[in-house]
C-alpha cells in the first residue's frame, strides 16, 4: 500500500509540475507577444538586439507534454509554439525579406518543441489540422509573410481559445483577406483559400458559405470566387 502511494503521490506531482509549466509557457508567451507584436506585424529588430524573452520562452516549450485529448490546451500550445518558431526563424535569419528566401524553412528546419523535433509544417498539418477539423488555425497561424492574417498581441489560451479564433477569422474575413466587386459581382481571396479549399468546404458548403459564417456583410452565393497573389514579404513592423 505505501508503494501505490509512493507512485499515485510522484504521478499527480508529475502532473502538477506539468500543469505548472504549460501556465509558465502561456504567461511568458503572453508577455512577449505583447512586448512585439503591434498592429500584426512583428519587431523583429527589437527582438533580434535582445533575444533573451524569445529563446526563454522556447525553452520552456521543449519539455512541455499536453495531450490532444486535453483539447483547448493541446491546440493553445502548438499554436503559441508555431508562431514563436516562426519568429525563431526569421530572427536565425535576420535580416531577411521573406521566409521563402531560406530553403526548408517550412518544411526542413526542426525545433525542439513539445519533447519533439519538429517542422512548422508538422505541427500545422500533423499536429493541427490532420487532429481537428477546424478551418480556422488558417487565421491564427501566422507564418511570417504579409499574406498572413495578422498576429495577435497575445497568447491564445486554453480559457479563451474558441473566442480568439473566431474573432481572428472574423477580422480576416472582414479586412485583407478580402477583395469584393460588388458591381462586377466578384471576391477575390487570399490564395490560402485556394491551398486549403477542403478545410473550407467540409460537410458540403462552399467557400462562400464559410465565408459567410464570419463576415458582417454577406457575399451573394452569385458571387464568382478567385484568388489573388500570396504576399510572402516578411510582417516585419
Amino acid at each position: 500500500m505505501k508503494n501505490i502511494t509512493i507512485i499515485v503521490l510522484i504521478f499527480f506531482g508529475s502532473l502538477s509540475l506539468s500543469a505548472q509549466d504549460l501556465n509558465t509557457f502561456f504567461e511568458k508567451a503572453d508577455s512577449f507577444f505583447k512586448a512585439h507584436v503591434a498592429d500584426g506585424k512583428v519587431a523583429y529588430s527589437k527582438i533580434n538586439s535582445n533575444k533573451e524573452s524569445l529563446d526563454e520562452v522556447l525553452k520552456l516549450a521543449e519539455t512541455i507534454s499536453v495531450s490532444k485529448s486535453d483539447a483547448n490546451n493541446y491546440q493553445a500550445f502548438w499554436i503559441n509554439a508555431y508562431n514563436l518558431s516562426v519568429i525563431k526563424g526569421i530572427i536565425n535569419n535576420y535580416p531577411t525579406k521573406s521566409p521563402l528566401n531560406h530553403a526548408g524553412f517550412f518544411d526542413k528546419i526542426t525545433y525542439p518543441l513539445g519533447g519533439k523535433k519538429i517542422t512548422l509544417n508538422d505541427i500545422e498539418h500533423k499536429l493541427l489540422r490532420a487532429q481537428f477539423n477546424d478551418a480556422r488555425f488558417h487565421f491564427v497561424l501566422v507564418c511570417g509573410a504579409l499574406g498572413c492574417p495578422p498576429l495577435i498581441n497575445k497568447a491564445y489560451l486554453p480559457s479563451t481559445l474558441d473566442s480568439q479564433m473566431d474573432v481572428q477569422t472574423k477580422k480576416a474575413l472582414n479586412g485583407s483577406f478580402l477583395k469584393v466587386n460588388t458591381k462586377k459581382k466578384r471576391v477575390q481571396a487570399s490564395q490560402i483559400m485556394e491551398w486549403y479549399k477542403k478545410d473550407f468546404t467540409m460537410k458540403g458548403k462552399t467557400e462562400i458559405d464559410f465565408i459567410n459564417t464570419y463576415r458582417t456583410e454577406k457575399i451573394p452565393n452569385n458571387f464568382k470566387l478567385s484568388y489573388f497573389p500570396y504576399n510572402w514579404n516578411v510582417n516585419k513592423q
